[in-house]
C-alpha cells in the first residue's frame, strides 16, 4: 500500500499525469480491499494526493511557483531605484539569438544521368543531327 502511494506521489511531483492517475486508481482499489480500521493513515495520504492531482490545472500549479507576497518597505527608509523601460528594452535587444549552424555537407556531386535526367540541350536536339 505504501509503495503504491509513493509511486503516485512521485508521479504527481514529476507531473506525469497519466501515470499519477493510474497509481491513484490502484491505491484506491487497494484501500477498498483492505479493512478500514487498518488503513486510516493511508486514506489521509491518498486524499491529500488526490487534492494535489485535482489542482494540476490551476494557474499556480502550471507555473510551479507559489505566489510570493509583495515586498514591504525597508526599515532603513532606502528605496530601490526603479528600472526604466528603456533599460529593459535595450537589454532585450542586446540578446539577439544566434543563427542556426549550417551543416557542411562537403563537395558532393549528383550524377544526374543515373537519375534519368538528361541535359537540356540534348533533349532539344534529340531528333536532329548536330552537324547539319
Amino acid at each position: 500500500m505504501q509503495q503504491t502511494i509513493e509511486v503516485a506521489r512521485t508521479a504527481i511531483n514529476k507531473k506525469r499525469w497519466p501515470q499519477a492517475r493510474y497509481a491513484l486508481s490502484r491505491a484506491r482499489a487497494l484501500l477498498n480491499a483492505l479493512p478500514a480500521n487498518l488503513v486510516t493513515q493511508e486514506r489521509e495520504q491518498l486524499s491529500q494526493l488526490r487534492k494535489k492531482y485535482a489542482a494540476r490545472d490551476t494557474p499556480a500549479a502550471r507555473n510551479g511557483k507559489k505566489p510570493q507576497p509583495k515586498p514591504t518597505a525597508r526599515a532603513g527608509g532606502k528605496k530601490s531605484a526603479a528600472k526604466t523601460t528603456a533599460k529593459k528594452s535595450a537589454a532585450k535587444a542586446a540578446q539577439v539569438p544566434k543563427p542556426a549552424p549550417v551543416r557542411d555537407l562537403g563537395d558532393r556531386f549528383i550524377d544526374r544521368t543515373k537519375l534519368g535526367y538528361v541535359p537540356v540541350d540534348r533533349k532539344r536536339d534529340s531528333g536532329k543531327d548536330r552537324s547539319a
